[in-house]
């Protein structure tokens, strides 16, 4: 084990699957000579050769549809979008093709290609630079969605993802490149796509989180703990396919549950996780379950707004204060 940033995490992960498998590819933005917009693919143009560490140009669609054709050709491109608010740009061949061509291939073909993406608010870059567009590709069947919280599922994830079969979308938070924590060295680690993790366990209490906001969760069950409240945190990692028996199994030890996404909470992955708990979890709840979300506004560019617009671990805090004491 060693000690290292979530962006060398990740970086580790893209060097030990370029040197395993010669099928690997990198492409994308300023991947190669500037070494990515925040230094996730340093050092891979100088050991790799730019045959497979590649600069393209800057469109989108073109980016995300030479990969789909390339790992129908047998290749296992891993393409960086510069963030994922760009992806937009590209939702024609993200839905319609990426998703949906081994389906309409009837199996025949896979597609083993990952998306990297920076994701998420909080670094005052305004509404165009600043969402948080998980649930589009969790809302399309085909997709698989991972979003790892810590530098270790950073690295196990990756790579995990890289050797899939199926396309992944990947996404990492931009708040969490400098965050550090201990990372297996081990070349064969991985963190198995469609498991959640326990990353705190608890007894009164379930919180349910993914990336930063898994984060803010063990801030705020920290804080809650001097207060004698016994919080379980589950880091979802995987957001399609949802683990939903590790949601299931938490929240009925506990009987209360908190849901806190990033996303807008209009249609976010908050509603759909309450719902599921609802359905399979209504008989032993001792209180409704409580959303922390994104406010349903463009993100203003004032920093001191923008924080009010993002969940804070002060929302966590209160919302599981809210479900011990019977309030809603």
């Amino acid at each position: 084990m060693s000690e290292m940033t979530y962006r060398d995490a990740l970086n580790l992960a893209l060097k030990e699957e370029l040197r395993r498998d010669p099928a690997v590819v990198v492409w994308g933005e300023d991947v190669a000579l500037y070494e990515g917009s925040f230094k996730v693919t340093r050092g891979l143009l100088a050991e790799f050769g730019e045959d497979r560490i590649r600069d393209t140009p800057i469109s989108e669609n073109t980016i995300i549809g030479v990969s789909v054709g390339a790992a129908m050709g047998g290749l296992r491109p891993v393409a960086e979008l510069m963030t994922i608010n760009f992806a937009l740009l590209a939702m024609d061949q993200i839905i319609n093709h990426m998703a949906k061509i081994r389906s309409m291939f009837g199996g025949q073909i896979f597609l083993p290609m990952t998306v990297r993406m920076p994701s998420g608010g909080g670094s005052q870059l305004a509404a165009q630079h600043s969402q948080s567009l998980e649930t589009y590709f969790m809302h399309c069947p085909g997709l698989r969605v991972l979003y790892p919280s810590t530098p270790a599922d950073a690295k196990g994830l990756l790579k995990s993802a890289i050797r899939d079969n199926n396309p992944v979308i990947f996404l990492e938070h931009e708040l969490l490149y400098n965050s550090k924590g201990e990372v297996p060295q081990d070349p064969e680690f991985l963190v198995p796509i469609g498991k959640a993790e326990v990353k705190r366990s608890g007894e009164q209490v379930t919180i349910v989180a993914y990336a930063r906001m898994t984060v803010l969760a063990l801030q705020a069950a920290e804080e809650l703990a001097k207060e004698g409240i016994s919080c379980e945190v589950l880091d979802l990692r995987s957001l399609a396919p949802l683990d939903e028996e590790a949601i299931i199994t938490s929240v009925k030890k506990t009987g209360r549950a908190v849901v806190v996404d990033e996303c807008w909470r209009t249609c976010g992955l908050g509603a759909e996780i309450a719902n599921r708990i609802c359905e399979q979890c209504f008989d032993i709840l001792q209180a409704p379950v409580r959303r922390v979300s994104g406010l349903d506004v463009p993100m203003p560019y004032s920093r001191q707004i923008e924080k009010l617009c993002i969940p804070r671990t002060e929302n966590v805090v209160s919302a599981v204060r809210d479900v011990m004491s019977g309030r809603y």
